[in-house]
């Protein structure tokens, strides 16, 4: 189960980094809760003076690079951690839904968009979806386009179907 929480203010924050499929994901946490997952590089805006890194199985890292390490290999399809998030209201309600899409299914952005109350909120839920700071776990690589087509992607094309391939939506030979 995934819990929402918003209070990263004043805390001190941990990161590892570590290296699945190929990439590198750089982990942040608080004492109680994961706020950010980088698939590409580290976060910039965050207060460096509150910073410590930590290895990979440090109690701080609350088991996520564990779980990531298991759902990379097929072993879970459902995350456990308490996540903290900064975000407005609809930003906000755009991911707990993101959260309620099945492992191995995909949904288009108009059907993410009318699950929110708005059909109409494609773009938006778009913008929403393109800035979750917590891919994989908030499974934003679940979102395709109506025709299909993957969309985008922050991490990169490349990581959404490395993913997509993980949970069964894609055949390593479509890649």
């Amino acid at each position: 189960m995934v819990d929402f929480m918003n209070s990263t203010e004043h805390k001190n924050i941990y990161y590892t980094i570590i290296n699945l499929g190929g990439h590198e994901l750089y982990i942040y946490t608080t004492r109680d809760a994961l706020i950010y997952i980088s698939l590409k590089q580290p976060k910039e805006d965050l207060d460096k003076h509150r910073l410590t890194k930590v290895k990979e199985d440090d109690p701080y890292m609350l088991s996520v690079p564990l779980q990531l390490r298991e759902y990379f290999s097929g072993e879970r399809k459902k995350f456990s951690v308490k996540l903290d998030l900064s975000g407005t209201k609809f930003q906000l309600k755009v991911w707990k839904e993101l959260t309620k899409i099945p492992y191995g299914k995909t949904i288009s952005y108009k059907e993410l968009a009318t699950k929110t109350g708005d059909p109409k909120a494609v773009r938006a839920v778009g913008g929403a979806n393109g800035s979750n700071p917590i891919p994989i776990i908030i499974p934003c690589h679940r979102v395709i386009n109506a025709n299909g087509d993957l969309g985008g992607y922050s991490g990169g094309l490349d990581i959404k179907s490395m993913l997509l391939t993980i949970e069964g939506v894609l055949e390593p030979s479509m890649l």
